[in-house]
């Protein structure tokens, strides 16, 4: 079995192309044109074993939001994509992620139904480098409303934003990595509505 998707969208403010092998082993090209980004969203797919492509051009003279948002919007929709009807999959996936001083707890639901619960004061810093912090919460929840899943993210513990930051990452992957797999017990759809919406 092998579950991909190529997703793109162009705006006047964006234009994003995703690829995404669910069945990969955790290679990525990613040029975004914001450096932190890419070394996150490499992580993301390193530690999930997805093969991730992801080509965007953004307006970051005015500044990363809108390349951020519509990666994560791309990334959901390959997600979605990639799932078809859900079929046989696990559904359920968490990670309990420690990286030195910081711990995260990641758990997502590939329910159809997008929510997110993200921390109040996530990081103590608002900027990585140029990089924002608060962007990190805004590419999750374009990632929750366009692959149509429920997440919860925790920052346990944590004093140094770089790593807390880092560690939502790796633990987003792990999480999503056990959530998609096909569990060779489940037969069907696992709800017992017979569908995820």
């Amino acid at each position: 079995m092998s579950r991909s998707a190529l997703i793109k969208r162009a705006t006047r403010e964006t234009e994003v192309a995703v690829r995404l092998l669910l069945e990969g082993t955790g290679n990525s090209s990613i040029k975004t044109g914001i450096g932190f980004f890419d070394h996150m969203l490499s992580l993301f797919a390193r530690h999930g074993l997805f093969d991730l492509d992801v080509e965007a051009r953004g307006d970051l003279e005015v500044d990363g939001h809108h390349t951020v948002e519509d990666v994560g919007l791309c990334l959901g929709q390959a997600i979605k994509d990639c799932l078809g009807d859900r079929s046989g999959i696990r559904r359920y996936g968490h990670a309990l992620i420690p990286m030195d001083e910081a711990l995260v707890q990641v758990v997502v639901d590939l329910s159809g139904r997008p929510y997110l619960v993200w921390p109040a004061e996530a990081f103590p810093l608002s900027q990585v480098g140029s990089f924002a912090t608060e962007l990190v919460e805004e590419f999750m929840r374009a990632v929750v409303n366009q692959g149509g899943l429920t997440l919860h993210v925790r920052i346990l513990a944590g004093r140094n934003t770089h790593h807390m930051v880092e560690t939502v990452f790796k633990a987003l992957g792990r999480a999503l990595r056990e959530a998609v797999e096909i569990d060779p017990r489940e037969v069907g759809v696992p709800s017992s509505k017979g569908v995820l919406v």
